[in-house]
C-alpha cells in the first residue's frame, strides 16, 4: 500500500510503499478515505513529542472496514468507521466506566505510538475503531466526519466537564486554533455568550462566523481587564485554555468571576499559580480535561447528523501533498481543520 512515512524527527514525509496491514485476532483493518491533519501530530513531526521512527502517523480517520480478525464480532466489512484516538485497554474500570481517557493500561496514541491513517490501510485493535452512527453521510462528507472525534468532540466534553451553562459568559484562549474555533461553534451552540481570544488577527473574521460575540488580542493590552471590561467588572463564568502557557493559565484564573472555572487542556501545560484565597471566597474551580469518551464522540456525531453544529474543514489535498499542509499547520495558517484524501 502507499504510504506517507515519517524517518525521523523535523523530516519531510516520504512516499513509500509498504506492506499491507493484516487483521490478526481482535484487530480489524480500514480503508482509510481521509485523515486530518492536526497540531497534535505535527508536534510529533517536528520533534517536539518524542515517538519511535519510522512512523506512518495521523488519526482522524474515515475509513471502511475490510477485513476483521478472529474473535471480533463488533465489525463487519462494510463498516464506516472513524478511530478513537487513544489505545486503551478496553476492560479496565476505568474503560468500563465509560471514562476511557483515564484508561490504567493505556498505550499510547494511534499514529504515534502505532501507525496511523497517512496510509490507504490502518490496522487498530477492532475496539478502537468506532462505527458511525446512522445519519452520518462519511461517504458524501468524510472529511468533516473524520474530524469530529477531536476538533468538535472535544469542545463538547469540555462544555460538560465546566458544565457551562445557556448565558454564561465563555472566554477562550486560543480561539483561532483547529479546535479552538470548534470550541467557539460549540460554545455558541450552548447559547452562551463567547469571547475568543488570540494573537492570530488574521483569523478573528472565522471565529466571529463561528459563534463570536467578541475577539481580543492579548497583545494589544491587559487582556484580564479587557475580559473584566466586557463582563462589566463581574468576570468570565468559564475560561478555557488552549495554550497553557503559565501567562495564559495565570490570565484565565484572573479574570474568572464569582463560580467560575478554569478548564486545561493541551498546549504547553505550564506551571502556574492560582490565588488561594479567590478560589475559596469565590468558589472558583480549576479542571484539567483530557480527550473524551467514546461516548462523547457519538454524541458529538449525532450533533452533526442532526444538523446542529458542522465541522470547519477549510483545506482538503491528496495524501502525497502532506508535507506542504503540515508547513501550513505549524505556521498556523489553517483556520479549522485541514485534511488528506486517501482514497
Amino acid at each position: 500500500m502507499k504510504a506517507m512515512v515519517l524517518r525521523g524527527p523535523n523530516t519531510p514525509f516520504e512516499m513509500a510503499q509498504v506492506p499491507n496491514p493484516v487483521a490478526g485476532p481482535g484487530e480489524a483493518v480500514a480503508r482509510v478515505i481521509t485523515c486530518g491533519s492536526g497540531l497534535t501530530i505535527q508536534h510529533a513531526k517536528a520533534g517536539r513529542r518524542q515517538i519511535e521512527f519510522p512512523r506512518i502517523i495521523g488519526h482522524e480517520i474515515t475509513g471502511e472496514i475490510v477485513a476483521v480478525g478472529a474473535g471480533v464480532s463488533t465489525l463487519r466489512v462494510g463498516d464506516g468507521v472513524t478511530s478513537y484516538f487513544y489505545l486503551n485497554c478496553g476492560h479496565c474500570r476505568y474503560c468500563l466506566s465509560q471514562l476511557e481517557p483515564l484508561c490504567e493500561h493505556n498505550r499510547g496514541n494511534v499514529g504515534l505510538e502505532c501507525d496511523g491513517g497517512y496510509a490507504e490501510y490502518i490496522k487498530l485493535p477492532a475496539h478502537i475503531f468506532i462505527k458511525y452512527p446512522d445519519g452520518l453521510d462519511y461517504k458524501k462528507h468524510p472529511a468533516e466526519m473524520g474530524v469530529i472525534t477531536d476538533a468538535l468532540a472535544t469542545p463538547y466534553k469540555v462544555l460538560r466537564r465546566a458544565s457551562v451553562k445557556a448565558g454564561e459568559t465563555v472566554a477562550i484562549f486560543g480561539a483561532g486554533g483547529g479546535v479552538g474555533i470548534h470550541q467557539v461553534m460549540m460554545a455558541k451552540w450552548a447559547h452562551a455568550r463567547v469571547i475568543a481570544i488570540d494573537v492570530a488577527a488574521a483569523k478573528f473574521d472565522a471565529c466571529r462566523k463561528a459563534g463570536a460575540d467578541a475577539v481580543l488580542d492579548p497583545r494589544d493590552g491587559d487582556v484580564v481587564a479587557a475580559l473584566r471590561d466586557l463582563t462589566h467588572g463581574l468576570g468570565v463564568d468559564v475560561a478555557i485554555d488552549y495554550v497553557c502557557t503559565t501567562a495564559t493559565l495565570e490570565a484565565g484564573v484572573k479574570a474568572l468571576g464569582r463560580r467560575g472555572r478554569l478548564v486545561i487542556l493541551g498546549g504547553a501545560a505550564q506551571p502556574f499559580q492560582v490565588p488561594a484565597r479567590d478560589m475559596l471566597t469565590k468558589e472558583q474551580a480549576v479542571l484539567g480535561s483530557r480527550y473524551v469518551t467514546r461516548t462523547e464522540i457519538l454524541e458529538a456525531c449525532d450533533l452533526v447528523a442532526r444538523g446542529e453544529v458542522w465541522p470547519l474543514v477549510t483545506d482538503i489535498r491528496p495524501l502525497q501533498a502532506a508535507e506542504a499542509l503540515h508547513e501550513l499547520v505549524e505556521r498556523g495558517q489553517v483556520t479549522g481543520r485541514a485534511v488528506l484524501r486517501v482514497a
